[in-house]
C-alpha cells in the first residue's frame, strides 16, 4: 500500500503506520496532483482517499483519464461533487463530470458522511463513492474531441444546442444532424451516448 500525503502534519503519524506494519506501507511526502499514480504500485491497482475538496475535480479526471489503470476508486467527496458524478440527464446538477465519468466508468454513491464525523466539522455533507471501470467506454469517442463538446455545450446549458455549440466552429445544423441530435435540444437533456455521437460527427 502507498499513501501520498502533503500535509507533513500527518507524515509523523503515517510513519508510524508504517512502522506498525513492516512492509504493507509506504508513504510518500508530496503532492498527489503531481504524481502519475498510474506508475505508482503494480496491478491491480485501486485508490481510496479522502480527497482535498478543492482539488477533487483536477484529481478526479486525471485518474478517469487513465482508468483503465486502476480496478477501482474509492473517493470520499462533497456531497455536491458525488451527485454530479452520479447524475442523470435533465437533472440539474448533470453536466461535464457527469459525462465524462459516466463515459467511461460505472459510479455510485455508497454513504454519506455527516459533517459531525471530522474536528473541526465542514459545513457540508461528504458522501464516499464507488468509481469501476467500464471494460469500454459507455460508447466510440475521441476523448479530446467529448471534452470540447461538452466544453460548449454546458457553457450555455440554458441554450439550445444550435447556439451553444456555434464556438465550436463549425455548421451546427449539420453537425447535429449527423449525430441525429435535435437541434432544440440543450445540454443537460443528452445522453452520454448522444454527446459520444456528436464527438464522433464532429471529427
Amino acid at each position: 500500500m502507498l499513501a501520498i500525503e502533503r500535509d507533513r502534519r500527518c507524515l509523523a503519524a503515517l510513519g508510524e503506520l508504517a512502522a506498525a506494519c513492516p512492509g504493507r506501507l509506504d508513504v510518500v511526502a508530496g503532492d498527489a496532483l503531481e504524481f502519475d499514480t498510474a506508475t505508482l504500485g503494480e496491478r491491480p491497482r485501486k485508490i481510496v482517499a479522502n480527497l482535498p475538496y478543492n482539488i477533487a475535480t483536477p484529481l478526479l479526471l486525471g485518474w478517469l483519464a487513465q482508468i483503465q489503470e486502476y480496478e477501482s476508486l474509492t473517493l470520499m467527496l462533497q456531497r455536491e461533487v458525488a451527485e454530479r458524478l452520479t447524475a442523470s440527464p435533465r437533472s440539474k446538477t448533470y453536466g461535464r463530470l457527469s459525462v465524462i465519468a459516466q463515459w467511461v466508468a460505472e459510479v455510485r454513491i455508497l454513504f454519506d458522511v455527516p459533517a459531525r464525523a471530522f474536528v473541526p466539522p465542514p459545513k457540508v455533507t461528504s458522501s464516499v463513492v464507488a468509481v469501476v471501470p467500464r471494460a469500454e467506454p459507455l460508447a466510440p469517442a475521441r476523448r479530446s474531441t467529448l471534452e470540447r463538446i461538452t466544453a460548449a455545450a454546458f457553457g450555455q446549458r440554458r441554450k439550445m444546442l444550435r447556439t451553444s455549440l456555434k464556438p465550436l466552429g463549425v455548421p451546427v445544423g449539420p453537425l447535429l444532424e449527423r449525430a441525429g441530435v435535435v437541434a432544440s435540444a440543450r445540454a443537460e437533456e443528452l445522453t452520454v451516448a448522444e454527446f459520444c455521437a456528436l464527438a464522433r460527427a464532429l471529427e
